[in-house]
């Protein structure tokens, strides 16, 4: 046959009989014209056809997996005693290159430890080769540049390696990083909720006074809004009061509703785009005479009874309006849902962006009786403090949602100095 292998072509190993050759490593015979040649002959023409092997390799290898399979392959042949056994070395050194080379496991330590081993492997079995050509060949006829190519292939694994696991550390890090922030600002929102719970629980104001706060509902949504605990008795008569400011435009929205099955309107105090303010009982509509969107703090009282649907409007301790035939002989039912904010459709929701309220609201409180326009005033001035029977303005009593929040409030008298 041709002393040269084709281009591209793989070495093929296979060993001769053991007591061809004598003790050792096996090389397999080399094909050549004149018959047997002596061993020492046979040896110096392996190694010659060796350095050419690898010689023509090293400009065919196209990448770093197709250089270890291909010393990882020679090796083989070199450690086997018979075909069999090379060829089971090589298949398997072919599979582990692969496993090693290709798609690795995600855990970090797995995959050190599997590149560890297969660098530690191709190390020991090029020092078992170098121990078997100085026993049994002369240094000069050792084949040089295959050692050297070995320890340099070997040392760009080794770099490949090292270049792996700082790039799986810094993934780790990362991932470690991030897990943290995020349990953190999980555990910061757990507190803050386990600590407005205690202080529901407990029924502690977080205010100076119980009812010197006041609800904030900034922007015009559908879910800003407070929520009155309490539900009302059935009613034959009320006065609902309370301090409110506002600048919205068009129209300030709904300051409160109440709303029972059957009739979301059943109270509800609104104005809405450029409407004036709007008393509802059961539905119908008396118009107020108040203006109150210039965002000034303003006491408004509103009277109502059945008793010929009677109403009456107060601002800032006077009244302004006074009315008759709303909603006459009609009692309020009982056992529905009180909102500050928004305009029920349902009972308890259903609202709409464009009614909500914007603004701020204080001593937001109900009696189940008309009150005197003496005591309207009286309670407008800050002469005196009047919760109410019915629904009275303390902390624990409302609760916020959406955004919505409770803030100390400013003390009767700046409010009226707002006036």
């Amino acid at each position: 046959g041709d002393q040269e292998s084709p281009p591209g072509s793989r070495f093929v190993c296979t060993s001769l009989p053991l007591d061809a050759v004598g003790a050792g490593c096996p090389l397999p015979p080399v094909p050549m014209q004149g018959g047997a040649l002596p061993p020492e002959e046979e040896l110096k023409a392996t190694v010659l056809q060796l350095r050419e092997t690898v010689l023509q390799q090293k400009e065919t290898i196209g990448s770093q997996r197709e250089a270890i399979r291909e010393l990882t392959g020679k090796l083989s042949r070199c450690e086997g005693t018979d075909g069999k056994s090379a060829g089971g070395a090589w298949k398997n050194e072919v599979g582990k290159g692969k496993d090693t080379m290709g798609d690795l496991p995600r855990d970090p330590a797995q995959v050190i430890d599997q590149l560890s081993r297969t660098m530690q492997t191709l190390k020991d079995r090029l020092e078992s080769l170098e121990h078997q050509l100085r026993a049994n060949v002369s240094y000069a006829a050792l084949p040089s540049d295959l050692r050297e190519m070995l320890q340099r292939r070997l040392g760009d694994l080794e770099r490949q390696l090292l270049s792996k696991v700082a790039e799986l550390e810094d993934e780790k890090s990362l991932l470690h990083n991030e897990t943290s922030a995020h349990r953190q600002k999980t555990e910061t929102a757990l507190n803050a909720l386990l600590e407005r719970v205690s202080e529901l629980e407990k029924g502690n104001s977080a205010f100076k006074s119980p009812d010197e706060f006041k609800v904030s509902l900034p922007l015009r949504t559908n879910y800003l809004y407070g929520k009155i605990k309490k539900t009302l008795p059935e009613l034959y008569a009320f006065t609902v009061c309370l301090w409110l400011r506002s600048s919205a435009s068009p129209g300030i929205g709904t300051p409160f509703s109440y709303a029972v099955p059957g009739q979301a309107n059943e109270i509800v105090l609104i104005e809405w785009g450029n409407n004036p303010i709007e008393l509802l009982i059961n539905d119908k509509v008396a118009q107020l005479p108040l203006f109150i969107s210039d965002g000034k703090w303003h006491h408004i009282c509103i009277t109502w009874t059945t008793r010929d649907g009677m109403w009456e409007a107060f601002q800032d301790g006077e009244k302004l309006g006074t009315g008759e035939n709303l909603a006459p002989w009609h009692p309020i039912k009982p056992g529905g849902v009180l909102i500050l904010g928004q305009e029920q459709d349902t009972v308890g929701g259903r609202f709409d962006a464009t009614q909500a309220f914007v603004g701020e609201m204080s001593q937001f409180n109900i009696w189940d009786r008309v009150l005197k326009a003496e005591d309207i005033m009286n309670i407008a001035n800050c002469s005196i403090n009047m919760p109410g029977n019915i629904i009275p303005w303390v902390d624990n009593n409302v609760d916020v949602f959406g955004g919505a929040t409770k803030w100390p409030v400013e003390t009767c008298e700046e409010r009226l100095l707002d006036l």
